[in-house]
């Protein structure tokens, strides 16, 4: 029975956790039953990173219209520990990863009442050298009877969905000799028929590779110019072709990244585009989005996003250029011929920007503002928010 929408449950989850650091037991709060949905109500399941089309579009419909009067419901709620993880969610069962003291953990829980079933940990030293959090970065991802998840670290998993129980494991820094960059590693893996992608970014290569989702198995490399970025791959259809699109570029010293297309099958590189901020202290952090034939890429620290078109024959060539949508770690959303992304890194210059994808030209700007009230040493007091980033 579908009592609820997966996507909800997700925000729900997002939205309450507890960001002050990590418990070594987490508490558990449930407050209540779902009340069953409208029988017209389309839900989903959202098993991954920006959910099932990685594309940052919930489908659900026909759900909640009144917000008022304590709506939606809350239904339970948790302790975290550390990490900046989204949950995935997969039928009756809720995938959620962060940090506990020094373990980074995954547990399953039942997406409706919270309740446990599963939990996998293991040790972790990671330090985030610029004191951010220490935690996983990395969403889980559910593929049928699987979970891939990726720490700070590096270290990989394939656990059984059911279980818990590990099938294999990786460790990406042994293996492939990574350095630290900024903040560990981050980008999500991605599920390509049989296939586990994941943006490496080795010293000289590799920068991507395919692992045999079923064993672990390495089934391709590609790239050897840039670095990890935190921006996580896509996969399209293109030219009736599949493709995987890279936005590679992390610490290195000139800044280098840029988009990989490369061939699903064997890793074989159509073209290199390079885009990067000139700053050193910047990321690629915003996946690449593919409409059609074309992919907008997009980065912050005064660099903005571009619009390439990919030929029959696997060229490219730029579109427009634009200055107007450079997403930070946010990655921008299409609909209707319309992109529609945050701008700029915080206050003051973020704000959530429409652009027309036809020409590049901004459509409409909105840095929203609102202020609150609140009573502090038994004072009423006012302060105004923003988007910050």
């Amino acid at each position: 029975m579908r009592f609820r929408s997966r996507f909800a449950l997700l925000l729900a989850l997002v939205l309450r956790a507890h960001e002050s650091g990590a418990v070594s037991d987490p508490g558990f709060t449930f407050y209540g039953p779902p009340k069953p949905l409208s029988p017209e109500a389309v839900t989903d399941d959202w098993p991954g990173f920006r959910g099932r089309g990685r594309n940052g579009v919930c489908r659900e419909t026909r759900l909640l219209k009144d917000f008022s009067n304590g709506n939606p419901t809350l239904l339970w709620e948790m302790n975290k520990g550390t990490g900046y993880s989204a949950p995935a969610i997969a039928g009756d069962q809720l995938v959620f990863f962060h940090r506990l003291d020094d373990r980074e953990t995954v547990v399953c829980l039942n997406a409706a009442t919270g309740e446990t079933l599963w939990r996998f940990d293991y040790p972790s030293t990671y330090r985030d050298r610029y004191g951010y959090s220490n935690g996983p970065r990395s969403t889980p991802m559910i593929d049928g009877q699987r979970v891939y998840t990726i720490g700070a670290e590096g270290k990989l998993h394939c656990l059984d969905l059911e279980s818990g129980q590990p099938i294999w494991k990786q460790n990406l820094k042994a293996q492939f000799d990574l350095e630290q960059d900024f903040f560990g590693v981050a980008s999500t893996p991605l599920i390509e028929g049989s296939l586990l992608v994941v943006h490496v970014g080795a010293p000289g290569g590799p920068c991507t590779v395919a692992f045999d989702k079923r064993n672990g198995k390495v089934v391709w490399e590609a790239g050897t110019q840039w670095g990890p970025s935190y921006a996580s791959p896509v996969a399209a259809t293109i030219h009736d072709q599949r493709r995987i699109l890279v936005f590679a570029g992390g610490e290195s010293r000139p800044p280098t990244g840029g988009l990989l297309c490369i061939h699903a099958a064997d890793g074989h590189i159509d073209f290199r585009f390079p885009w990067r901020s000139r700053s050193y202290e910047s990321v690629n952090a915003a996946s690449p989005v593919v409409v059609g034939n074309d992919v907008f890429i997009s980065a912050s620290y005064r660099t903005g996003g571009a619009l390439i078109r990919i030929r029959s024959d696997f060229t490219h060539h730029v579109l427009w250029t634009t200055r107007h949508l450079g997403t930070h770690f946010g990655t921008a959303v299409h609909e209707d011929g319309f992109l529609y992304g945050f701008d700029g890194r915080n206050e003051p210059d973020a704000a959530l920007v429409c652009v027309d994808m036809k020409t590049g030209k901004e459509a409409w700007r909105f840095a929203p503002e609102w202020t609150e009230q609140y009573v502090a040493y038994g004072q009423p007091r006012e302060t105004t928010y923003g988007m910050y980033r």
